[in-house]
């Protein structure tokens, strides 16, 4: 009698699927909780602490965020330093962050912002990408679009330019009016700030090539 080849062998390819979905069962469940650790928010307690988190707390808000070179990563990270004024306070606490971020976050779901723009990730390629629009020099103290709202500070001239795009020509592509209130336009500039604190592994690719992005000049 022929000896039949392993590779033939029914048997033998029943046993590798079911050992090969079995080990992709339990490194699938690794990861699950591997993840859920890793984008799980942090708080107050964590910023003052100096303890950094993906996704950080509310309250970042109330940190000065740049982006810097990490040379073992090879990519930008967000740093969170000093404190610094945001709309006029350095002292907001979570309760009051969480409710400007929740406002912000139900703006750009009401506003579609996402028909447009891309937000971690998500979204349309049609207007720029906003996942560290806070970081973008164009709104820093020297930048064209703060100098051109005419405000002293980057948030109020970013809540200045959502409220009246149409005044503020930017790209061939302008920004419709979308009736953005002068509370909304608070909420999503400080929901854009919190989004570019949390640590996207480098994402979006392109952003650290803007001359000025890095070290947040």
């Amino acid at each position: 009698m022929a000896k039949k080849s392993v590779w033939s062998d029914n048997r033998f390819w029943q046993r590798t699927a079911a050992w090969i979905t079995g080990f992709a069962s339990v490194l699938l469940i690794w990861l699950t909780f591997d993840t859920s650790g890793q984008i799980v928010m942090g708080n107050d307690a964590d910023l003052q602490n100096g303890v950094t988190k993906r996704v950080p707390g509310p309250t970042v808000i109330n940190y000065k965020i740049t982006y810097e070179m990490d040379a073992k990563r090879k990519h930008e990270v967000p740093v969170i330093g000093e404190k610094e004024m945001f709309f006029g306070k350095d002292d907001w606490n979570e309760e009051e962050a969480a409710a400007l971020l929740h406002l912000g976050k139900l703006a750009s779901q009401t506003k579609n912002c996402m028909n447009c723009h891309t937000l971690l990730g998500n979204g349309a390629y049609y207007a720029p990408d906003l996942t560290k629009a806070w970081l973008d020099p164009a709104w820093q103290e020297t930048g064209p679009m703060q100098a051109m709202t005419g405000k002293s500070t980057k948030e109020e001239a970013m809540a200045e330019f959502l409220q009246n795009p149409s005044k503020y020509p930017t790209h061939a592509r302008m920004m419709p009016n979308l009736g953005i209130t002068a509370d909304e336009a608070k909420g999503l500039v400080a929901f854009l700030k919190h989004m570019s604190s949390i640590d996207t592994n480098g994402f979006p690719r392109n952003f650290g090539k803007i001359q000025g992005a890095v070290n947040g000049k």
